[in-house]
């Protein structure tokens, strides 16, 4: 028979505080830390000056002075993100962001969501949203490995030869990039259309390798992340994940990668 270890003398019960606020949707665990610093999260009236805070649960818990709501079930959305949006939830400069879009394109009961990963402004695509900050993180997480698919459209030549080099991984400008699947789809006029599967997810890492190959990007969409794929969902629009998908892809995520 196993049993649990015991508590730590004089250690509240609990989770921290930001663990607990990502699990209710009202940020990612960084942006709550960030949050925080910011004296937005109070609780019972008394604002917060450390993210460490541990408390049983979110009862008294506000933000803004706003209670937060008991955590609803994960949900996943599927949002077919058109290229000029910023992939933020506001833009003092007053270009569109993501959240334009999404007031019309999700459902009246959807609750506050969150983007998983990110898309750049010129970047079109399936763009995951969800309720659940946890599992925004281990969707974020490079340890991960969740496949995220690209299909780029790029004036100049290149090879499969060359493109099945990327498989060993490549370093530009000191960054390191880890293997990525690629392969030429067609070519229409001056432009090839190419085909690319990463698992890190790192900051333009598809526009960085194309250009490092001498190409020239002239149109980007993501079409997979993980097990959920873009289809035939209208720019604009988004399509809700079932649920028993959700839950399913959830426990399996949160276990964390496999050892080998």
């Amino acid at each position: 028979m196993t049993t649990n270890p015991p508590r730590q003398e004089g250690r509240p019960e609990g989770e921290r505080i930001a663990k607990l606020l990502a699990r209710a949707g009202v940020a990612s665990r960084r942006e709550v830390e960030r949050m925080i610093e910011a004296g937005r999260i109070a609780i019972d009236g008394k604002v917060l000056d450390t993210p460490a805070t541990i408390i049983p649960n979110i009862n008294g818990v506000t933000v803004d002075g706003k209670p937060v709501a008991k955590p609803q079930p994960p949900r996943i959305f599927c949002f077919h993100k058109p290229s000029g949006l910023l992939t933020a939830e506001r833009d003092f400069t007053g270009r569109g962001t993501i959240y334009d879009a999404l007031v019309n394109a999700l459902p009246k009961d959807a609750p506050r969501v969150m983007p998983i990963g990110r898309l750049d402004i010129n970047t079109e695509g399936l763009l995951l949203m969800t309720n659940d900050g946890e599992l925004k993180r281990a969707m974020e997480l490079p340890s991960n490995a969740i496949p995220r698919t690209y299909r780029a459209r790029a004036y100049g030549e290149i090879t499969q030869a060359q493109l099945e080099d990327l498989m060993d991984g490549i370093t530009i400008e000191g960054v390191r990039y880890g293997p990525i699947n690629a392969n030429l789809e067609r070519r229409t006029g001056a432009n090839q259309w190419i085909e690319m599967t990463i698992t890190e997810g790192k900051n333009r890492e598809v526009r960085n390798v194309l250009e490092h190959l001498g190409l020239q990007v002239n149109r980007l969409m993501r079409t997979e992340y993980g097990p959920f794929a873009l289809g035939d969902i209208k720019r604009g629009l988004a399509a809700e994940v079932p649920q028993i998908e959700v839950e399913r892809f959830r426990k399996q995520i949160m276990r964390g990668p496999k050892k080998s």
